[in-house]
């Protein structure tokens, strides 16, 4: 237990902003989203679910675990010792590696109505490689697109147009200084379940060969909402890309497109993949995956071994020990709990998420109470927010623990605002907003 909170971290935090623009690599890891000032911010070593910082303080992560990147927990030993055997034999060359092969038949037996892979080593990359294709393939630049798809000129030129934002999906107003003026109205956001919207849209633009979206972030289907986007990209003569990223292999040994029986034309693989380790998968239908070769696609780093390495291994573990159906039936026990504390105690709550990646947010003074809450549960030393990616490292003692002390929290939280203002218990600013993604 951590007990009391520190400064030292945000110290080095307000160096490396001096530094880094922005701190650090990556928007979800910026404490200011967690707790600003007292969120540990760096690590020393993690270990299944816990995480060590730079005082050697040793916490239970259940947030970001990675960002949903470590579905096996944190330096998983059988992945680790492939990882160190291949280094050994030496991780680069000018040769190419035959994982690669492996790992494309791997894929492909898990997405039959695939036939050819590229691969990369960040979601972005791949998000980029697979509209590059896409666009080649269908001879059309506009894209129709639903969710959060990284960080590239292509996505973040749907904020050029005041109209058609990002707004429904991340942060309000993000920035497009550098996006080229001339992808202005070439990329057009749509809403999740919303079929008669995206006709519109369609109808509209005959110039969108594209559809991009994530399966499911949030929210299920309503009324066969994907099986009817299948049948309009058909009809339309549109190509189809689910971004997989973070859904894929968390409630089937593959992209979740399988759960509800709908196949894109490309699906897209990403954090999970490797488990921690960079690799991502562009996996496709041949007659659209070829236009790669029309067009340039390349980068020294994609031939890395040890990425093919890392997901080869994940692969046989997840099917060894069927992980997808062990961390869903984990985030459903999270979230029946959830909901009967913040019942319990009064509190307008909304739970969502895909099963083994809950998250709940407080109807009202959301940004005060889950500042508290991070702040309450990081002193019983817990990594906590509202969202967290479970994990098979997550054992049952653990999560019962966690709820305990979840319901102490938000018991204490209740009793403080039945006397005073919550904001006199937090310690220091209120945590920023995080990305909606709202699909």
């Amino acid at each position: 237990m951590v007990k009391k909170l520190n400064y030292k971290n945000h110290k080095i935090w307000q160096k490396a902003k001096r530094l880094i623009p922005g701190g650090n690599m990556l928007i979800s890891k910026r404490p200011e989203l967690m707790l600003p000032i007292f969120w540990p911010t760096y690590y020393s070593k993690a270990k299944d679910c816990f995480v060590w910082d730079l005082d050697n303080k040793k916490y239970i992560d259940f947030s970001l675990m990675g960002v949903g990147t470590n579905i096996l927990g944190y330096s998983n030993k059988q992945i680790n010792n492939k990882i160190i055997e291949t280094v050994k034999k030496g991780n680069m060359s000018s040769l190419n590696c035959p994982e690669e092969i492996e790992l494309s038949k791997m894929l492909l037996s898990l997405n039959k109505w695939a036939d050819m892979v590229k691969f990369a080593r960040s979601g972005g990359e791949a998000n980029a490689i697979s509209i590059r294709i896409a666009r080649a393939a269908s001879k059309k630049d506009h894209i129709a697109v639903c969710g959060y798809h990284g960080w590239h000129d292509w996505y973040l030129a749907a904020n050029l147009n005041k109209k058609n934002k990002l707004d429904k999906y991340l942060l309000k107003g993000l920035k497009t200084k550098g996006v080229p003026k001339n992808l202005e109205n070439s990329i057009h956001t749509f809403l999740y379940n919303d079929l008669d919207g995206l006709k519109k849209l369609i109808n509209k633009n005959p110039k969108i060969g594209i559809i991009k979206m994530e399966v499911i972030r949030n929210f299920p289907p309503k009324d066969d909402f994907l099986k009817k986007v299948r049948q309009l990209c058909n009809k339309k003569n549109i190509i189809l890309i689910f971004d997989e990223c973070t859904s894929g292999f968390r409630e089937t040994f593959g992209g979740i497109h399988k759960k509800y029986g709908v196949n894109p034309d490309i699906a897209i693989y990403g954090k999970a993949l490797g488990n921690g380790f960079a690799i991502t998968a562009i996996v496709g239908k041949a007659k659209i995956m070829k236009n790669a070769k029309e067009t340039f696609i390349s980068s020294t780093f994609w031939s890395e071994r040890i990425g093919f390495v890392a997901a080869i291994e994940t692969l046989k573990f997840m099917k060894k020990k069927r992980t997808w159906l062990k961390i869903s039936k984990v985030g459903d026990q999270i979230k029946r709990a959830w909901a009967q504390i913040f019942k319990k105690y009064g509190y307008d709550v909304s739970i969502s998420g895909i099963r083994s990646i809950p998250s709940f947010s407080f109807n009202e003074k959301n940004k005060e109470r889950s500042t508290f809450f991070t702040q309450e549960m990081l002193k019983k030393g817990y990594l906590a927010g509202n969202l967290i990616f479970v994990s098979i490292a997550h054992k049952k003692d653990m999560v019962e623990k966690y709820l305990k002390e979840f319901d102490q929290t938000i018991f204490k939280m209740h009793e403080i605002e039945k006397k005073i203002s919550l904001k006199k218990k937090i310690l220091g600013p209120l945590k920023f907003d995080v990305f909606r993604r709202l699909n």
